[in-house]
C-alpha cells in the first residue's frame, strides 16, 4: 500500500512539474513583454527602476524551469538532499514572484505620474531620425494609432506644427487615408485619441499579466509543497523501516 501511495504522489509530482515549465514559460513571457515595452517607452517614463518587475519575473521563471526539471527527476529518484533542494527552491519562487507582483501593482498605481515626461518629449519634437525622442514619438503613435499626447489639437502649440506650416507629424495620419499629409484641416484622416491614455493601457495590460501571474504559481507551488511533503515522510518511514530491519 505504501509503494502505492508513494508511485501516485511521484505520477502527481511529475505532472504538476510538467504543468510548472508552463507557467514558468508564460510568466517568462510577462517579464520579456514588459522588457520590450520598456525599450519602446522609456524616454516617455521618469522612473528608470520601472523594468523591475521584468527582470524578477525573468528570474522566477528560470528558476521555475529548474524546479520543474528538478521535479521531474525526484518523481523518479529518491534523494533527501535534492528534495530539500526542490523545496527551497519553491521559496525562492515564491518570494521572487511576491515581489514582481508588488512592484508591479505598484507600479499600475503610478502611471500617470510615471508618464510626466511624455509633454516635454512630445513638445521638443524635431522630426529628424537621428533624434531618438523622436523616433519614439513617431514609433508610438503609429503602434498604438494615437496622435499627441491628449489629442491631435496638442501639436497646434509646438514648434514643429509651426515650422511645417500647420502639419502633424505623419505618424498621426491613419493608415486608412493613405493620402493623408498631417493637415489638421481635414482632421478625420488623422488619430483622434491622445497617446497618454493609450500609453497607459498598454503598460497596464502588461503590468496586470504579471501580476495575475503570480496567484498561479502560488496554486502550482502549493501542490509541488504538499505533494513533496507526502513523499519527503513516505521516504522517512522507508528509512525508518530499513534501519529496523538492519537491526533486527
Amino acid at each position: 500500500m505504501s509503494d502505492q501511495r508513494k508511485n501516485a504522489l511521484k505520477t502527481i509530482l511529475q505532472l504538476t512539474c510538467q504543468l510548472f515549465w508552463v507557467v514558468g514559460l508564460v510568466v517568462g513571457l510577462g517579464g520579456v513583454y514588459l522588457l520590450m515595452k520598456y525599450k519602446q517607452s522609456s524616454v516617455f517614463l521618469s522612473q528608470s527602476h520601472f523594468p523591475l518587475p521584468a527582470y524578477l519575473a525573468l528570474a522566477s521563471a528560470v528558476l521555475i524551469l529548474a524546479c520543474g526539471g528538478l521535479g521531474s527527476w525526484l518523481s523518479i529518484r529518491d534523494s533527501t538532499f535534492l528534495q530539500g533542494l526542490f523545496v527551497y527552491l519553491l521559496v525562492l519562487v515564491f518570494c521572487l514572484e511576491s515581489t514582481a507582483s508588488a512592484l508591479a501593482f505598484f507600479h499600475t498605481t503610478k502611471l500617470e505620474s510615471e508618464l510626466t515626461p511624455l509633454s516635454g518629449v512630445f513638445h521638443n519634437y524635431t522630426g529628424s531620425g537621428h533624434d531618438p525622442d523622436s523616433q519614439a514619438v513617431d514609433a508610438t503613435q503609429a503602434e498604438l494609432q494615437c496622435c499627441g499626447v491628449h489629442g491631435y489639437r496638442d501639436w497646434l502649440e509646438t514648434s514643429w506644427f509651426n515650422s511645417t506650416g500647420g502639419l502633424v507629424p505623419h505618424s498621426c495620419c491613419n493608415s486608412t487615408f493613405p493620402s493623408c499629409n498631417g493637415a489638421v484641416d481635414q482632421p478625420w484622416q488623422l488619430y483622434t485619441q491622445g497617446c497618454q491614455v493609450k500609453l497607459e493601457k498598454s503598460l497596464q495590460f502588461v503590468l496586470r499579466f504579471i501580476i495575475w501571474g503570480s496567484p498561479i504559481v502560488f496554486f502550482v507551488e502549493v501542490v509541488l509543497f504538499l505533494t513533496m511533503a507526502q513523499l519527503m515522510t513516505q521516504t522517512d518511514q522507508t528509512v525508518m523501516e530499513y534501519r529496523i530491519l538492519g537491526k533486527n
